[in-house]
C-alpha cells in the first residue's frame, strides 16, 4: 500500500511538474512583449513565483524517489534515480542557477520604472535564452519521465532507455537555438518587437502537425509490430538460464510432450464424464443467465478421489464453438494431461473429446477450469471444485466436509456456487469442520472471516500446514485461483463463515441450521509467513540452486495484438515476448518475484508447488508454505523455490485472467522437450 501511494505521488508530481513547466516556459518567452518597463516589472515578479510552482512539484518528485531509494531495493528505483532525478534536477538546477539571478536583476532594475516605452537593454536581458530554456527544459524533462512511467524500461537496459534522453537533449538544443536567434535579432537597435498571436498560433500548429505526424506513423509501426503471430510454436521464444549452465533446446527435436501421459494402462479406480455445452442455467435468485458448463450445471460437478487412485476423466465439447479443455489447477499432474490449448493439448472443439488420466499423487483442495479462452470460459462456468482425500481417513471421528467456492454471476454479483445470500446448514456440536475456501472470481482478493469461533488455517493451495495454531478475529484473503482449508471443532452455538467480510453472504452453521449470525469481528489479515511450526523441507534459503531466476512484474502503456491499452509485463515484455526460464529435470530452483506495478499479480505456476522463502527480505519462519498461485502486491518482493521434477513445458502467469489475456503470461521449459501444438488465429488454440 505504501509503495503503491508512492509511487502515486511521483505519477502526480511529473504530470503537474509537466503543466507547470509548459505554463512557465509560456510566460516566461513572451517577457520581452511586456510593452512598459512597468509591465514587465509585474510579469518578471510573477515570472519568480512560477519557478517557486515548478519547484514544488520537482522537489516533492526527487524526494518521493529518495524515500523509495532509501527504503527499498534497486529493482524498484534503478530507473528512477538514473533517469528521472537527472530529468528533473537538471531543469530545476537550470531554473535557480541561470534563470533566477537574470530574473531577480531584472525585475530590480525595472522596480521603480513608469509606464515609459522599454529601454533596448531592458528588453534584451528580458529575451535572454537563459531565462527562457530552463522552464521549457524541464516541461520536456517532466514530459519524459511520465513517458518513462508510462512505458518503464525495466529490466534498465541503456538501449531501451536511451532513445528518449537524446530525443530530450535534442530538442532542448533546438529550443536553445530558436530563442538564441530570437536574442540576437532583439539586440539590434532597430529590431521590431510585435506580438503576432496569430503568427504563433500559425507556428505552434505547424509544430503540432508535424509532431502528431511523427506520432501516429510511430504508433502504427508499434501497431503492427504488436501483431501476435499466425501461429507460434510454445517451445520458441528467448531463453533465460538463470544464470545456470546454458541448456541445448530445439523446438523442433527432442521429446514430445504428447508423450509425457499419465498412466495409459490399467482400470481407473474413478471415471468420470464432463461435458461442455451451453446452457441457460436458472440461479437460486430466480434469475437465469446465458452460462458455458460442464455437465449443464455451474459450477461444474465437483470431482472427489482418493489419494493414490488413478482417475480417468473424459471430456465431450458439445457446442462450445470457442474449444474448451480442463486444467487441474493447482494439481501437479504429468505434462500432457494439465490441459493447456496450444501446450499441452489442442483445445477440444465441438463434436470432439479428450481423455485424461492421472494418478492423484497429492491430497487437498483444488479446482479445475478450461484453459481455452480461459478469462471468458471461467467467467461463464466453466469451471468446478477438485477434492482429493486422504487415502485413509485421518481421524476415526467423521468430519463436516463444506466447499465455499465464490464466483461473480451477471446479473446477482458475488455468490456461494449460484447461491447469494445466506445458506444455513446443520452440524452437531463437537463435529471437526472442515470448510474449503475456492475463490475463482477473475481478478479479486476475496475476504473470508469466521465468526463465532476459533479456528486454524489447515492448508494454503493444497499443501497441508505443519503445527496450526488457533486463531480469533483474523481473515483470510484468496486471490484469483487461490485455496485455503479452514478447520475447527464446532461448538454450541451459531458460527458464521463471511464472504466478503459482511452478514450479506455466507454460511451459518449450527446444531438446527438456525440462529443468529455472529457479530464480524474486526480482524487483521492473516499472514502465513510466520504462522505454524516449522519443519525440514528438501529446499532451504540456504540450499545451493542451480538457476536463479529474476521475474519483474510490471505495467505500461503500449499495443497488444493492435490494440492500445494498459498491460501488464514480466520482465519488461508480454507474451510472445516474455522470457523462457529453462531448467533440466532435477535443478534447484530459485526465483525472485518483484512486484513494481500497481496492482496485485497472482503468480500461478503449472505442474510445481512453490516454497516461500521469504518477504520483502524477512525469512519464512512458520510451517513451510507451499503456493502455485502466490498473489505477489504492489512493492513486495517474493523469493521461491522449487525442484524442476515434473518434465514438460508450463504455464507460468498471472490468475487475474484479464492481465493474462494481455500477454502477462511466460513459460516454464524443461531442456529437450518440443511440443507438437500451437497457438495463434491460424490455430484453435487460445488458452487466455
Amino acid at each position: 500500500m505504501l509503495f503503491f501511494l508512492i509511487t502515486t505521488i511521483i505519477n502526480a508530481c511529473a504530470f503537474f511538474l509537466l503543466i507547470f513547466s509548459w505554463i512557465a516556459g509560456s510566460k516566461a518567452s513572451r517577457l520581452l512583449y511586456g510593452g512598459s518597463a512597468e509591465r514587465l516589472n509585474r510579469k518578471t515578479r510573477k515570472q519568480m513565483v512560477w519557478a517557486a510552482y515548478v519547484s514544488l512539484p520537482a522537489l516533492a518528485l526527487i524526494g518521493a524517489t529518495l524515500f523509495i531509494t532509501a527504503s527499498m531495493s534497486p529493482v524498484f528505483w534503478e530507473d528512477r534515480v538514473l533517469l528521472h532525478l537527472p530529468l528533473t534536477i537538471v531543469p530545476l538546477l537550470s531554473i535557480w542557477l541561470l534563470s533566477m539571478p537574470r530574473l531577480w536583476k531584472l525585475w530590480k532594475e525595472t522596480r521603480r520604472t513608469t509606464g515609459a516605452p522599454m529601454p533596448g537593454d531592458i528588453r534584451k536581458q528580458a529575451a535572454h535564452p537563459l531565462i527562457i530554456v530552463p522552464f521549457q527544459m524541464s516541461a520536456l524533462g517532466a514530459l519524459t519521465t511520465f513517458y518513462f512511467l508510462l512505458v518503464t524500461p525495466v529490466p534498465l537496459q541503456f538501449t531501451n532507455a536511451i532513445v528518449p534522453v537524446l530525443l530530450w537533449a535534442a530538442a532542448s538544443v533546438a529550443i536553445w537555438t530558436v530563442h538564441d536567434r530570437r536574442f540576437q535579432k532583439v539586440s539590434r537597435s532597430d529590431a521590431s518587437l510585435l506580438l503576432l498571436p496569430w503568427r504563433r498560433a500559425l507556428k505552434g500548429l505547424g509544430i503540432f502537425c508535424v509532431a502528431a505526424g511523427l506520432a501516429s506513423i510511430s504508433l502504427i509501426i508499434e501497431s503492427q509490430n504488436s501483431r501476435l503471430p499466425a501461429q507460434l510454436n510454445m517451445a520458441e521464444g528467448a531463453m533465460d538460464f538463470g544464470g545456470g549452465t546454458i541448456l541445448e533446446h530445439d523446438s523442433q527435436g527432442g521429446n514430445s510432450i504428447a508423450m509425457l501421459t499419465g498412466p495409459r494402462e490399467g482400470k481407473p479406480d474413478r471415471t468420470f464424464t464432463l461435458t461442455a455445452e451451453k446452457k441457460t442455467v436458472r440461479l437460486a435468485s430466480g434469475k437465469t443467465i446465458d452460462a458455458w458448463t460442464y455437465n449443464g450445471q455451474l459450477p461444474g460437478p465437483e470431482l472427489r478421489m482418493k489419494q493414490g487412485e488413478l482417475v480417468e476423466v473424459t471430456l465431450i465439447n458439445r457446442d462450445i464453438e470457442e474449444g474448451a479443455t480442463i486444467h487441474w489447477h493447482g494439481l501437479d499432474v504429468p505434462n500432457a494431461e494439465d490441459g493447456v490449448a496450444g501446450a499441452t493439448q489442442d483445445a477440444v472443439m465441438p463434436g470432439q473429446r479428450h481423455v485424461y488420466r492421472f494418478v492423484a499423487e497429492q491430497t487437498g483442495t483444488f479446482w479445475y477450469h478450461s484453459h481455452q479462452d480461459s478469462q471468458e470460459a471461467v467467467q461463464k462456468g466453466l469451471f468446478g471444485a477438485l477434492i482429493v482425500e486422504p487415502d485413509a481417513p485421518v481421524s476415526s471421528k467423521p468430519e463436516e466436509d463444506i466447499v465455499v467456492l465464490s464466483h461473480v454471476w451477471d446479473e446477482v454479483g458475488m455468490a456461494i456456487d449460484t447461491k447469494n445470500g445466506i445458506q444455513h446448514k446443520k452440524v452437531t456440536p463437537g463435529t471437526p469442520v472442515r470448510i474449503r475456501l475456492i475463490n475463482t472470481q477473475d481478478w479479486v482478493r476475496q475476504k473470508y472471516v469466521l465468526a463465532g469461533s476459533s479456528f486454524q488455517v489447515a492448508a494454503i493451495d493444497g499443501t497441508s500446514l505443519n503445527g496450526p495454531s488457533d486463531l480469533e478475529n483474523v481473515h483470510l484473503m484468496l486471490p484469483t485461483g487461490g485455496r485455503a482449508d479452514i478447520t475447527f471443532l464446532m461448538p454450541d452455538h451459531p458460527v458464521f463463515l463471511s464472504v466478503g467480510g459482511n452478514k450479506n453472504l455466507g454460511v451459518l452453521l449450527s446444531r438446527d441450521g438456525n440462529g443468529e449470525i455472529p457479530d464480524i469481528p474486526q480482524a487483521e489479515e492473516f499472514d502465513p509467513l510466520s504462522y505454524g511450526t516449522p519443519m525440514k523441507t528438501l529446499i532451504d534459503a540456504d540450499s545451493r540452486f542451480d538457476r536463479e531466476f529474476e521475474m519483474i512484474l510490471d505495467n505500461k502503456l503500449a499495443f497488444y495484438d493492435g490494440q492500445f491499452g494498459s498491460l501488464y509485463t514480466i520482465n519488461g515484455q508480454v507474451f510472445p515476448d516474455t522470457p523462457m526460464f529453462m531448467v533440466q529435470e532435477g535443478d534447484l530452483v530459485k526465483t525472485t518475484i518483484v512486484n513494481r506495478g500497481a496492482v496485485d499479480h497472482p503468480m500461478h505456476l503449472h505442474g510445481h508447488h512453490m516454497l516461500v522463502l521469504s518477504r520483502d527480505g524477512e525469512s519464512s519462519t512458520g510451517s513451510p508454505w507451499y503456493s502455485d498461485t502466490l498473489d505477489v502486491e504492489p512493492g513486495e518482493t517474493y523469493e521461491v523455490a522449487f525442484l524442476a521434477d515434473n518434465p514438460g513445458l508450463w504455464m507460468d502467469h498471472c490468475h487475474n485472467l484479464t492481465h493474462a489475456a494481455v500477454g502477462m503470461s511466460m513459460h516454464l521449459m524443461y531442456e529437450g522437450i518440443t511440443t507438437p501444438y500451437s497457438v495463434g488465429k491460424e490455430t484453435i488454440n487460445h488458452p487466455e
